[in-house]
């Protein structure tokens, strides 16, 4: 999200538990206070030492009432916001209300509807908890600072039940995923390593093209994409990835689309924030989305191997790079939206507004009204900003932003929350949108695009969906749904 951060005066924080959440919990009885021996049944265990895991601290105020502190993005207190962690050892029926006390921003789409999503080992479909379940207010026994507190009744003794801010997609989904295209070996996909993280994670590469295209000595239209510089922001990967999954399928317009366009994609900039399960910041508390004037080659690896790749194809004359899209999830605003740059030359400012302008017409989650076009100063060292900048008049660069939350269509009356597939869909609707930017229209069968929604890809993940099963357990399991 390319919004200014909030900082901490104007929140207040506990500062003395702020300053030890140094870690995560990590298999965390908590009985009531002057309890000793072995814990009973219904002394909750929490657990967030796990790949992309948060929970830094837990406070028992009663057997039905905990308070639960973020840990802040390492080496960076600032930013308090995502969350995600198991809870186990409950009795059934047990019924709790979870505080979460330290968030570090004021507004949020709590506010307006949103919700934790949640999942158990007997139900592994993701679901977002009732909204009449959450509450979002200011609290006056924690410095006045906002709190999340929903409630929720635990129905099964023997589950592990998982809470987290956003549907999560870990590093290691990325590499699962990454690899199972690799063994399809597709002759329009390249999977490359573009360089290595602090903590030596891979920074992938796709380039999606015919090969043939490649070979050819006419200039190259090039599209380049990238996401998860904000390691919170797992619906960026969800679009990232339907943007994958439909340039390579058999659909007709993606393989028009290879035929006319070279495809760059990093789905993953900040591979180590987001294996720790920060919100914003790389390892080493970095906000790399306002380091792309200058990144160091040793704070910002990652930053700084991407950079270094879209100069050198800038400068490359047998290469029109033509847009660079990178992805982001929004907390406080609904739908899907760009942003885009300030140009002195109006017919500049016209053109850029087509692509969005083309996406609103494919996309029903897409709204244009909050699309804007800026310069804000402190915006100046966001990928956008700075490549609007580095690149000719010719080169158009968006955030494209999704809600964490839900999206309005027209005409209807109520938030519809996005899912995993839903964001998906998003980035299949992008992908289709250079279509028409292309006008290449023409060239589909009969003049007449087959609809989106009927291409056939492979699964979503290796294991066969998103979250590994079949169809049919997973149409079983969307009917297991948590009591409330």
């Amino acid at each position: 999200m390319e919004e200014n951060p909030v900082r901490d005066g104007e929140t207040g924080s506990e500062t003395g538990v702020e300053e030890a959440l140094v870690g995560n919990v990590n298999k965390l009885t908590v009985s009531p206070p002057g309890f000793s021996g072995p814990p009973r049944k219904g002394h909750l265990v929490f657990d967030a030492c796990f790949e992309s895991g948060n929970l830094g601290h837990v406070d028992y105020i009663s057997d039905f009432e905990f308070d639960l502190f973020i840990r802040p993005d390492t080496c960076n207190p600032r930013f308090r916001v995502w969350f995600n962690f198991t809870v186990e050892n409950i009795r059934e029926t047990q019924r709790v209300i979870f505080n979460v006390v330290n968030f570090s921003k004021t507004k949020s789409l709590y506010r307006d509807g949103m919700s934790p999503v949640v999942k158990s080992t007997s139900r592994p479909k993701w679901q977002r908890l009732p909204a009449k379940n959450v509450y979002y207010y200011r609290c006056p026994d924690h410095r006045r600072n906002y709190v999340m507190s929903f409630a929720f009744c635990f129905d099964r003794d023997d589950d592990v039940y998982q809470f987290a801010y956003c549907y999560p997609y870990t590093y290691s989904r990325l590499q699962h995923y990454l690899s199972s295209l690799e063994r399809r070996n597709l002759p329009y996909l390249q999977r490359e390593q573009l360089g290595l993280s602090v903590q030596q994670r891979r920074l992938d590469l796709l380039t999606i093209t015919n090969p043939d295209h490649m070979n050819q000595e006419r200039e190259k239209k090039l599209v380049f994409l990238t996401s998860r510089v904000h390691p919170g922001e797992s619906p960026a990967s969800f679009v990232c990835q339907g943007v994958i999954d439909f340039l390579v399928s058999q659909h007709p317009v993606a393989q028009i689309l290879r035929d006319h366009v070279i495809f760059k994609i990093v789905p993953m900039l900040n591979p180590d924030g987001v294996y720790l399960g920060n919100y914003r910041c790389s390892l080493m508390g970095f906000d790399l989305n306002r380091h792309w004037q200058d990144p160091s080659p040793w704070a910002h690896p990652t930053l700084h191997a991407v950079k270094q790749l879209i100069v050198q194809m800038n400068q490359d004359p047998r290469v029109s790079l033509e847009f660079y899209i990178d992805v982001h999830a929004h907390s406080t605003m609904l739908n899907g939206f760009m942003y885009g740059n300030v140009f002195e030359d109006e017919e500049r400012v016209q053109r850029q507004a087509v692509f969005p302008r083309l996406l609103c017409q494919n996309a029903p989650d897409f709204s244009f009204s909050n699309t804007s076009f800026n310069r804000d100063v402190v915006k100046a060292g966001t990928g956008r900003r700075f490549l609007g900048g580095l690149l000719d008049d010719t080169s158009y660069c968006y955030t494209l932003e999704v809600s964490f939350y839900s999206y309005m269509t027209s005409g209807s009356s109520a938030p519809v929350p996005y899912t995993e597939e839903t964001y998906m869909r998003l980035g299949t609707n992008v992908a289709r949108t250079f279509l028409d930017y292309y006008k290449l229209n023409n060239l589909t069968k009969d003049n007449i695009p087959t609809p989106i929604q009927k291409y056939s890809s492979e699964p979503m993940s290796p294991m066969g969906n998103a979250n590994g099963k079949g169809e049919e357990s997973t149409d079983r399991e969307r009917e297991k749904t948590f009591k409330q």
